[in-house]
């Protein structure tokens, strides 16, 4: 009996629904096994040298294990990943985390990638804002699949620099420029064919493929290879409340009542989808800002050009978050109890964080700019001085509980995926 009343909340809590297989959009099984095929096919970048699987594999649960990825150029995966060498070295690393990809087919998702440019809308008459704005095509299934245009198109991530290859010189002029470049080649590869006729009714042969459903057949894979919801925590949310032990019980109070962690993770999804600054001490190349005089990140900023929304990053959803550390837009904190430290006293975390917490790959080239955003005294005060949370003091026994609840939303077959790697792609090329 005394077991059962420390598993169970003392007192009432604003609990989320259960996710339930109907809060998803259901994909196609034929493009869901296409999109495997595409999402781990190189063929769809500059250089025919990274897939959309490099920074987002099964190895490292839909992420990629390091604060700032090495994208095209390098090889390998995770801390292991090269920067590549001579002519084909990086330039640059990926200016922010790979995030995990669970669950992003639930139909309450509005926004993708850390600053939100893309969002479900209808200001441009194809259902989604974009950098691409009217140039989006019409016919994707989903934000998911309007978010599978974007890093083809990024020289960083996938297309390579000007000068390397067709796609990367199109990228220069926007990503529109790209996908007409992107579909030829699948069209050429006569073994994606039939894939396509079979998955889309309105492909008939070679010619009626387009970007469409490439785009399509990603977030169908996507979407339905990482949707997961058998955690302890989703147990307990469907009755079983024996499904938590006692330190997760208690920090699920915590989480939802007096630390107050709910306040941006609500929802099914835990994350009330808002933008918050949390302080998190900038380092790598950062991003370009019209007319601004240093490349640094300023979050949501750079697309709803607004000041209060400085260095807001979009509230992650939480489920699985325990297998897709490092945490925060650039990866800064590298355990779930660092992630959670510094939440309860962002300033501090802020001032106490060494660069070799950083999870980086090697790039002997790059060490001297690493960390120039995190030497630069006067943008470091900017980020601190935008901090949007407030939450109240906690002991190292309640973060304790936290991070015990936060393992508790890791699904009991998150490792088991149903399709996996595959173990070779139509164009031919390698699998990483």
């Amino acid at each position: 009996m005394l077991a059962l009343s420390l598993a169970t909340p003392a007192v009432a809590l604003d609990l989320p629904d259960p996710l339930k297989l109907e809060d998803f959009i259901q994909f196609e099984p034929a493009q869901v096994q296409l999109g495997q095929l595409l999402f781990y096919d190189k063929v769809l970048s500059g250089n025919q040298n990274i897939a959309c699987a490099t920074c987002h594999h099964h190895d490292f649960n839909s992420a990629d294990g390091v604060s700032l990825g090495i994208g095209e150029g390098g090889t390998g995966l995770g801390k292991q990943r090269s920067a590549g060498a001579g002519p084909d070295q990086i330039h640059e690393r990926v200016p922010r985390n790979a995030p995990g990809l669970w669950n992003l087919a639930h139909q309450d998702v509005k926004f993708m990638f850390h600053d939100g440019r893309a969002e479900v809308s209808d200001d441009f008459g194809n259902g989604f804002r974009t950098p691409a704005w009217i140039f989006l095509p019409k016919g994707l299934n989903s934000l998911l699949a309007a978010q599978a245009l974007f890093p083809v198109a990024s020289e960083t991530e996938m297309a390579g620099q000007p000068g390397e290859n067709p796609i990367a010189g199109a990228a220069f002029d926007g990503a529109h420029h790209v996908w007409p470049l992107i579909t030829e080649r699948v069209r050429n590869i006569d073994a994606y064919v039939p894939k396509f006729t079979e998955a889309f009714d309105n492909v008939n042969d070679a010619s009626d493929i387009t970007i469409v459903e490439i785009a399509n057949a990603i977030a169908a894979f996507v979407g339905t290879e990482f949707r997961n919801f058998d955690s302890p925590f989703d147990k307990y949310l469907n009755g079983d409340e024996t499904a938590l032990d006692d330190a997760q019980a208690r920090g699920m109070e915590l989480f939802f009542g007096d630390v107050g962690c709910v306040s941006c993770h609500a929802g099914p999804l835990l994350s009330n989808q808002s933008f918050q600054a949390l302080g998190l001490p900038p380092f790598g190349p950062g991003l370009t800002f019209l007319n601004d005089p240093i490349p640094r990140d300023v979050g949501r900023m750079a697309i709803s050009d607004n000041l209060d929304d400085a260095y807001r990053f979009r509230v992650p959803f939480l489920r699985n978050v325990a297998l897709t550390g490092p945490y925060g837009h650039n990866g800064a904190m590298p355990t779930l109890e660092a992630m959670v430290r510094h939440h309860m006293n962002p300033q501090e975390s802020n001032a106490k964080w060494r660069a070799d917490m950083a999870i980086l790959p090697s790039v002997p080239w790059l060490a001297s700019s690493d960390f120039a955003l995190r030497d630069n005294i006067a943008e470091n005060d900017r980020v601190r001085s935008r901090i949007s949370i407030d939450l109240p003091p906690v002991t190292d026994a309640e973060i304790a509980d936290i991070v015990a609840f936060l393992n508790a939303l890791t699904g009991e077959t998150a490792l088991q995926r149903p399709m996996g790697r595959p173990d070779m792609v139509p164009s031919g090329l390698p699998v990483d």
